[in-house]
């Protein structure tokens, strides 16, 4: 006898086989008293012959079919709380993009008419019927469905290596690489041909993490024109950001609340109180943190206390402290769930919440994965999830990336995999939030943009400063031209000097770039290659500079992110000393001190909190960020809110135009990689000339997206 835990409907149904199953009239079927009022059509309408499947391609990580394999994975393993993704019927998912637009839009009576959990899974989630035969389809196999998620749109699932193996038509194999052992499918996955068209796939049958967004502060030797080293601390961001305004007028966050995700807790939460009093932060009393591991709204819990993971319980301080730092007032939670074998601990925490009944309204993730490695069902994961995130009234903020346009190839010296980006910050329903630099060290102004000596809470600042991409790589033009070269590129540019190879050869950057591989599958592992296609634009991303190509560009906005290279970093407090960290006391110079993206979105949703404070709940903000850049950047962009100007940039300007600057790395190989000499070329859009990915340019560009952001005029400027 097959049993279905059904318990996100109640009464647990027993059906004696799947064919039984299938021979039910619906009425049958929903015995239990289950709703049949739902109005989106079942996709499934022919019997289940486990005899007749297809193949979900593009759903292989590329180092499942390198040398690390080890033969399989032993038959016995479990693997709990497997996702299964489903899919709408075209016409639903259409009506629901159409009711996503009305949302933003003022004229129509749906404008900031969010919809709950429950109604998104009434009137656009799957037929239940449909549910309940892909529910028995997987308890053929002894699979044990634990519930239903994100509004109807997810099913999990646990088992054994074997009976997932059996159910999904591939081998689970051990795999060796990272410098660590792995699991992971060696085939794609394959289901009945009756469910291809409400199916969409595995969210993952492996355990390869996705990596966090920042970067400790590096030990560089050289110092540009005479600039000082300056740690930026909460006080510097307000004046820098123009946020103090906003603080004096009494919007510091005030009933609002932040989360960060995570699949790890933070190693103290002292640390955050220790970080707020030191910069000034505790006199916002209002200001909280709390950790939370949200279970589902119905059926068994699949979100696990993960504890202090090392390594991630970094990016855990840094979010919470810095997303206090925007937004002092605020309440900062730390939603987190454990990693399963198969699935993010941090894709489950956000799925739970979206499902409950009072969602968060803003969100950041640090971390990331480029599309070409995370596999067309997991990007399809993340932008279903945000998609859900954006008809709830629920902003999402994403770290861009800290690796250029390289994102196939974060956390390595060298670009092998060429152009491509996070399939965690590429979906149209976030907000990407990309990496800069401050420019006052090259121009050698550091003097008229930091005063020699600290406030209290040791901030320095004098003014918004001039701000360039950040980009740490040799093939930093603004680099490679204080070291004194001509070129980046070739047997006698930086790249290939002494001094670049020693120093200078990575890809820590901001990253952007076009959305190229959110669906099909890469012919070459890791590489926007094959059948490989990008999301599709928005209809808001429409701005000068940003280009013609039909698909989703990434960052929309970006912020100081840099860690060190032209000496400006971040400080936080992490006072776990053997993961890294620091005494979090004394001068911020010797606490833990690092950059990345990982700062700028915590950052960037604070930023949003006080929007939100003043103007409610704004579900995905992009549609506005792009329509106040074009009343200001125009056809032409705007001179007056150049950010070279610096403190003499106009005092209107929502956004600063960055136009100085690349975020281009160093490379290798055949993909994207101008190499006319030498052992190291640079990222490119052509192999055969010098074509640099990516750099600045008037109003939109792939190294900053809109520019960075006047918090105070920002928040005058809200429609």
């Amino acid at each position: 006898m097959l049993s279905i835990h059904w318990t996100s409907f109640g009464t647990p149904l027993k059906f004696g086989t799947l064919a039984l199953l299938l021979g039910l009239p619906l009425a049958t079927a929903w015995a239990a008293g289950v709703s049949t009022t739902q109005p989106v059509r079942q996709m499934v309408t022919r019997p289940v012959d486990v005899n007749s499947t297809v193949e979900l391609s593009g759903n292989v990580r590329p180092e499942a079919s390198g040398e690390g394999d080890q033969g399989q994975l032993d038959g016995d393993v479990v693997l709990d709380h497997v996702q299964l993704l489903l899919r709408r019927p075209p016409e639903t998912e259409a009506a629901l993009e159409s009711y996503l637009a009305q949302l933003q839009d003022k004229a129509s009576p749906n404008y900031r008419r969010w919809l709950s959990a429950d109604q998104l899974q009434t009137q656009y989630g799957p037929n239940p019927a449909d549910h309940q035969l892909i529910s028995a389809w997987l308890a053929s196999y002894s699979l044990t469905v634990n519930g239903v998620g994100l509004s109807g749109m997810v099913i999990d699932f646990s088992g054994t290596a074997a009976q997932v193996s059996a159910a999904f038509g591939t081998q689970l194999h051990v795999i060796n690489a990272r410098n660590a052992s792995h699991m992971a499918n060696v085939s794609n996955p394959r289901i009945p041909a009756a469910l291809a068209e409400v199916v969409k796939g595995v969210v993952s049958l492996h355990d390869f993490r996705p990596r966090t967004h920042f970067k400790a502060r590096g030990a560089y030797t050289f110092s540009s024109n005479g600039s000082t080293y300056q740690a930026v601390v909460p006080a510097d961001l307000a004046t820098i950001y123009n946020l103090n305004p906003l603080f004096a007028s009494g919007v510091s966050g005030q009933g609002q609340t932040i989360v960060v995700i995570e699949d790890t807790n933070v190693y103290s939460v002292a640390d955050w109180s220790s970080f707020r009093a030191a910069f000034g932060l505790s006199a916002y009393t209002a200001g909280s943190f709390s950790q939370v591991h949200p279970a589902p709204a119905h059926g068994n819990n699949n979100c696990g206390n993960p504890g202090v993971v090392a390594g991630n319980e970094m990016e855990a301080e840094l979010d919470a402290e810095w997303a206090s730092a925007a937004a002092p007032s605020a309440a900062i939670v730390l939603a987190s769930c454990r990693d399963t074998r198969t699935t993010f601990g941090g894709l489950i925490a956000l799925q739970n919440l979206l499902g409950g009944s009072k969602p968060p309204a803003i969100v950041s993730i640090s971390y990331g994965e480029c599309e070409a490695m995370n596999g067309a069902t997991a990007n399809a994961a993340y932008s279903t999830t945000y998609q859900t995130a954006a008809a709830e009234g629920v902003s999402v903020f994403v770290s861009s990336g800290d690796e250029g346009a390289a994102s196939c190839d974060a956390n390595q010296a060298n670009a092998t995999h060429g152009i491509g980006v996070s399939g965690f910050a590429s979906t149209p329903y976030n907000v990407a939030v990309g990496g800069t630099d401050f420019g006052d060290s090259y121009a050698g102004s550091n003097a008229s943009y930091w005063s020699a000596t600290n406030t209290a809470t040791y901030g320095s600042a004098l003014s918004y400063v001039p701000e360039i991409p950040w980009n740490d790589s040799c093939a930093s033009v603004l680099i490679a031209t204080v070291e004194g070269y001509a070129s980046t590129w070739g047997s006698a540019g930086f790249c290939n000097s002494a001094t670049g190879r020693a120093y200078f050869l990575t890809t820590a950057s901001g990253s952007g770039g076009p959305s190229g591989c959110a669906s099909g599958a890469p012919s070459t592992g890791g590489v926007v290659s094959g059948s490989c296609k990008g999301y599709a634009k928005p209809a808001w991303q429409a701005l000068v500079g940003n280009p013609r190509d039909g698909v989703r560009d990434i960052p929309d906005v970006s912020l100081f992110a840099a860690n060190g290279v032209w000496g400006h970093y971040y400080v936080f407090c992490d006072s776990d000393l053997a993961d890294g960290g620091a005494p979090c006391s004394g001068a911020p110079s010797g606490w833990a001190g690092a950059g990345g993206t990982s700062f700028a979105s915590p950052i960037m949703a604070g930023i949003q909190a006080l929007v939100n404070q003043v103007h409610g709940a704004q579900g995905n903000p992009n549609p506005v960020y792009y329509a106040l850049a074009n009343t200001e950047y125009g056809a032409n962009g705007s001179s007056a809110c150049n950010s070279s100007a610096g403190f003499a940039a106009a005092s209107t300007c929502v956004f600063y135009d960055i136009t100085l600057g690349d975020m281009d790395v160093n490379c290798s190989g055949k993909h994207n990689c101008y190499l006319p000499g030498g052992s190291y070329g640079v990222l490119s859009t052509s192999n055969s000339s010098y074509a640099r990915a990516f750099g600045t340019g008037t109003g939109w560009d792939f190294a900053t997206g809109i520019g960075s952001v006047n918090a105070a005029n920002l928040v005058r400027a809200w429609p």
